[in-house]
């Protein structure tokens, strides 16, 4: 089984007292009484509390039928403990049905993860009716959630968003059980109607710990009928950050600048590190325990004890959330990179000036490999291969060195990498929930301010946010059983161009569980699946209640990146029930794939798009490397093999035919070229 290391838990529970003894407060917050709030308990009566009635600030088109406001959680000496969600109907009056009715008729719930992101984020640059803009306005969104069924977004847990909670409140298993026997009072139909249960990032660890609180109790609060994740942390960090790094280079091979001699410098680190797992199908026994190794460079100290790791993995998922409080062009990665450095000047001095001194002299250090310690793990990075990608990509490789800074990881975007643009577009929401109209109409509290993201003070701590929950893979394969038994199908989807969760680490979660009493898929996942355009949409795999889609040209947040694509596969795949990619017998035994298999599309990594976007804020151009480059790689990896292997081990090869699709994404081009390379106007594709 892939775990946390036992040795870490011991760090963390030695460190724990004196931490704690140094800690702020954590914050306290209440729900706020509005007029007409109803007496006694939760009730339909509460539905006319609740209902959105009064105008929403800069939204000029025709808004769907709403309810928000703060439900209690019923924690046992903790009042002000509340989620705070907002209800969008698909029909009017659809969720405010009597108990019995609509009874085969869907009802979603959404949850951004974070840890400690509201899922309002989600809610207006994602998937709800209404996209906010980076001036300020909101435009119609024609691919939202509300369309297909009613939905519901929560802000868990409590603490987060407009959810309250008292300073000693935070974080406890049943809260979402709580909140949804009250929410069922409010709308009796909840109780049967069939629930879906959604959610990205962070959410992976919450959705099934939650799910893991609901089949455990006797009359759950709702019938939820399955659950879905997307680009989730359901593993370990070394499985969904490190591990897939060369499966990430692969798909983006511009991060090395097509060059065959870094790629197999990235090939022997992850062989060293134990990262090349052997997929068989169906999976051949558990993968080993997958344990960070942690840099041996007495300069890099600092950088791989247990806590400041884990609070500094955590902090990565608070990125888009946490632009809204940076005071310069630098992204959470320079908050990031600070505390980094902050730690290392207090335990290490000597570690800063390395570290800077590293960074100074890289073309002399990495850039010519003969010099680095081939055959052993690099002593600077250890095993945290997606860090030294990164700062490859920002020291080396066009685009992202022109402007990038390696010591923040400014000018990088790990859940978009194909988006060069810095800054990034901004992503906040700040000035629209914390509106005195928005706060009023949605009866949100006054006792804070809506904040995109914070620290979770995880084990009382609101200044690292350290989750000390073992990951979801340890203990997938029970939930697998208890939902196979219940008849509850598991959805897992990743975007193709995430680089913080990549989808590499989703599959080795598949393959690492047991589920309808097979390990893993017995199939490689190859079945193309189409959006409404007839574009091909990815690859979609479906077996034994479980179903994986990889989604191309989209990144961490799927409905953002490619939100018809994000509706089509809520369409068919979440809500609905379409077979493509589903495994089957012929009448004499032999395993059959509804909508077949494609050769080209079972490989380890499909090609990424052949344009890189730059720009400031929004993208202005698209940069390509020069054609010969892009072809001297393509007969590299079509022929390449791993000689820093053992040959029982055979390489991964991209087809041309992927090559060839990806390319032609960018379509025809007006380009100006430079030094070589390419510079493209994107007004050629508007």
């Amino acid at each position: 089984m892939l775990g946390l290391v036992p040795s870490g838990a011991a760090v963390l529970a030695f460190a724990l007292p004196f931490v704690q003894a140094q800690l702020p407060p954590t914050p306290a917050s209440f729900p706020h009484d509005y007029p007409g709030k109803p007496s006694g308990d939760f009730s339909p009566e509460w539905q006319s509390y609740f209902e959105v009635t009064d105008p929403l600030p800069d939204i000029t088109f025709p808004f769907p039928h709403s309810y928000a406001g703060s439900i209690g959680v019923n924690r046992p000496d903790h009042p002000n403990n509340t989620l705070f969600f907002w209800a969008i109907e698909k029909e009017n009056g659809s969720l405010a049905v009597a108990a019995g009715e609509r009874n085969d008729v869907p009802v979603g719930i959404w949850l951004n993860g974070g840890p400690g992101s509201s899922s309002m984020l989600g809610f207006v640059y994602e998937n709800g009716p209404a996209r906010l803009q980076p001036d300020g306005s909101f435009t119609s969104n024609e691919y939202s959630w509300d369309k297909l069924a009613d939905y519901i977004w929560v802000d868990q847990p409590v603490g987060t968003g407009y959810s309250t909670a008292d300073s000693d409140g935070y974080v406890h298993d049943e809260d979402e059980m709580g909140f949804l026997e009250n929410l069922v009072k409010v709308f009796p139909s909840l109780k049967t109607r069939p629930i879906y249960l959604t959610g990205e990032s962070y959410s992976g660890t919450y959705i099934p710990y939650i799910m893991k609180t609901y089949f455990g109790l006797a009359d759950p609060p709702v019938n939820i009928v399955k659950f879905a994740i997307g680009d989730g942390t359901v593993g370990s960090e070394v499985v969904f950050q490190h591990l897939p790094t060369v499966t990430t280079i692969e798909t983006y091979p511009q991060l090395i600048g097509y060059d065959p001699e870094v790629f197999e410098w990235f090939r022997e680190q992850e062989h060293l590190c134990g990262y090349d797992l052997n997929f068989t199908y169906p999976q051949n026994g558990h993968f080993p325990d997958l344990q960070p190794i942690p840099p041996s460079d007495p300069n890099r100290a600092g950088f791989s004890d247990f806590t400041t790791r884990k609070a500094l993995s955590t902090q990565r998922f608070q990125r888009l959330a946490l632009k809204s409080v940076r005071t310069s062009r630098h992204s959470v990665r320079g908050v990031e990179a600070r505390s980094q450095l902050a730690h290392l000047a207090a335990t290490n001095p000597s570690g800063v000036a390395g570290l800077r001194r590293r960074e100074e002299h890289s073309t002399i250090q990495k850039r010519d490999l003969s010099l680095r310690t081939n055959g052993t793990i690099d002593s600077w990075y250890g095993c945290f291969l997606l860090d030294e990608m990164i700062e490859y990509a920002l020291n080396y490789s066009l685009p992202w060195n022109i402007s990038g800074d390696a010591s923040t990881w400014q000018g990088f975007d790990v859940y978009q990498i194909p988006d060069a643009t810095d800054p990034e577009v901004p992503i906040d929401g700040s000035s629209f929930f914390n509106d005195a109209r928005t706060r009023a109409a949605l009866h949100a509290p006054t006792s804070k301010d809506w904040s995109p993201s914070i620290i979770y003070p995880f084990l009382g701590d609101p200044v690292n946010g350290i989750d000390p929950s073992v990951e979801p893979m340890a203990f997938l394969t029970e939930l697998a059983t208890n939902a196979s038994a219940r008849g509850v199908p598991v959805v897992l989807y990743s975007g193709n161009d995430d680089a913080l969760v990549a989808h590499r680490g989703t599959e080795v979660v598949i393959q690492n569980t047991t589920f309808g009493g097979t390990q893993g898929f017995s199939r490689k996942p190859s079945t193309p699946w189409f959006d409404d355009d007839g574009q091909l949409g990815g690859i979609v795999h479906q077996e034994r209640n479980w179903t994986y889609v990889l989604v191309q040209g989209a990144g961490h947040l799927i409905p953002a990146h490619q939100p018809q694509k994000g509706f089509v596969l809520l369409r068919e795949f979440i809500l609905g029930n379409n077979r493509t990619g589903l495994v089957t017998k012929t009448a004499g035994g032999a395993l059959a794939v509804l909508g077949g298999e494609d050769a080209a599309l079972a490989v380890d990594a499909i090609l990424g798009q052949a344009g890189i976007f730059v720009g400031s804020v929004a993208p202005s151009a698209t940069f390509m490397y020069p054609a010969g480059t892009v072809a001297a790689w393509e007969k590299f990896i079509a022929t390449a093999t791993a000689t820093i292997l053992p040959p029982s081990k055979s390489a991964v090869i991209v087809g041309a035919a992927a090559v060839n699709d990806a390319g032609s994404l960018l379509g025809a081009s007006v380009t100006a070229v430079l030094a070589g390379f390419s510079l493209v106007s994107l007004l050629v594709f508007a």
